[in-house]
């Protein structure tokens, strides 16, 4: 069904025809979690299952939240936490934020698609409404930045022309269809076919959810185009309150910028262009002290005539090439030299040189470390520096009793 565009109570009185125990694979905060429940089918559903480049509803039946809807053949399959009797009577509800997000994005999508075509030839390949913002695929190597401009004032003019949108039921065989832009129906399509027609633009199968009129759109932001598949072209684009919400996150990253930069809008790019030169020359001075600091430090230990066989150093900045310009001036034939850099109780990286076979399982465990040797000298990764002490100890007696290949 078509919803008018505003934000209102969508309830609907249905029963519960069926309910069997399933599994939904999910992602949450990065990890893949595997949630069981049960797919509930009901005699009827305002819910859209997830189809045709458009994600599936969110709602209520009754108090029990719906985590996913998918198509099964004619049947849509809700998925919630917690069984329902069968044959009870529910009301089912619709989260219309999402649900009307959806249709704008998905309007949108038509409107750039027939206009793209009836203006430049570019057909449509696919497209994914995405969390944030969506993307057209165009059979096109690339679109010109005139040609985004006009385009992007050929939807907007429509949308001030408050067209309307419209569904027509039609069955399978009837002519009609071959006039009408479609990708094609699912293998396991059943009953008549659905037809989304934008009023003189476009007559398009769709099973997605739409507004009624092009008005309820307010705008169409075409962001820009990336490089798709082997030549296509991938346009980005916002629609409706996706709009409104860039506006003011960019707005209130304007502000943070202003603040932090000490320049107006228009002067930010060529502040953070002066701030990236200077910190690569900070970066690139900062390296050569630390090479001739590691030079001093190694050669200060050597001019020590106190400095026996066992070196240690700790240093919060550095990095390899700190510790191996270190390693390489000491002699550590006859040194065992144990280095390390980074955050005293967290991460960081390692070097130990000289006889250090007979310690190297004990000093991993330590360090909760890995990584690499040979000729003499380990280096790697630590997840924990938290017991370099320890480490540093053992080293240190095992160099006073004398260092024995054999342990």
């Amino acid at each position: 069904e078509n919803f008018r565009a505003r934000k209102e109570e969508h309830i609907f009185v249905t029963s519960v025809v069926s309910c069997c125990p399933a599994e939904l694979k999910q992602e949450v905060n990065g990890k893949k979690e595997t949630l069981r429940g049960f797919n509930i089918k009901l005699q009827d559903t305002i819910l859209f299952p997830e189809g045709g480049g458009q994600p599936d509803d969110r709602g209520l039946i009754g108090e029990v939240p719906v985590l996913r809807v998918k198509r099964q053949g004619p049947d849509a399959l809700h998925f919630v936490a917690s069984a329902l009797e069968e044959g009870q009577e529910v009301r089912l509800k619709v989260d219309w934020d999402r649900r009307f997000d959806h249709m704008q994005q998905h309007s949108g999508q038509h409107l750039i698609t027939a206009l793209a075509d009836k203006m430049f030839g570019y057909k449509t390949t696919s497209w994914e409404l995405g969390h944030q913002r969506s993307t057209i695929e165009l059979d096109t190597p690339s679109v010109t930045p005139a040609q985004l401009q006009e385009l992007e004032e050929a939807v907007n003019e429509k949308i001030r022309a408050h067209l309307p949108v419209s569904v027509q039921l039609l069955s399978v065989d009837d002519p009609a269809l071959e006039k009408v832009r479609s990708r094609g129906l699912p293998e396991d399509h059943a009953g008549p076919v659905r037809i989304v027609s934008i009023v003189g633009i476009d007559d398009n199968m769709c099973c997605g959810t739409h507004v009624s009129n092009l008005s309820h759109l307010q705008v169409i932001k075409l962001l820009g185009t990336e490089k798709g598949k082997k030549n296509k072209t991938n346009l980005i684009f916002l629609a409706g309150n996706r709009v409104l919400k860039y506006a003011e996150t960019s707005y209130n990253t304007e502000r943070s910028l202003v603040s932090l930069l000490k320049t107006g809008p228009d002067e930010h790019v060529e502040a953070v262009d002066r701030l990236q030169k200077s910190v690569k020359l900070l970066q690139k001075t900062n390296l050569s002290l630390l090479r001739d600091l590691a030079v001093l430090i190694a050669q200060n230990f050597k001019n020590d005539p106190q400095k026996g066989n066992f070196f240690s150093l700790h240093k919060k900045e550095g990095d390899n090439e700190f510790m191996n310009i270190i390693a390489n001036e000491i002699n550590t034939e006859e040194t065992l030299v144990f280095l390390t850099v980074g955050e005293e109780k967290g991460p960081g990286l390692f070097l130990l040189a000289g006889p250090i076979l007979f310690v190297l399982t004990r000093v991993l465990e330590l360090l909760q470390g890995k990584g690499a040797g040979k000729n003499g000298r380990f280096q790697g990764k630590a997840n924990s520096m938290a017991r370099r002490g320890e480490v540093e100890a053992l080293l240190r007696r095992r160099c006073q009793h004398g260092i024995s290949q054999e342990e």
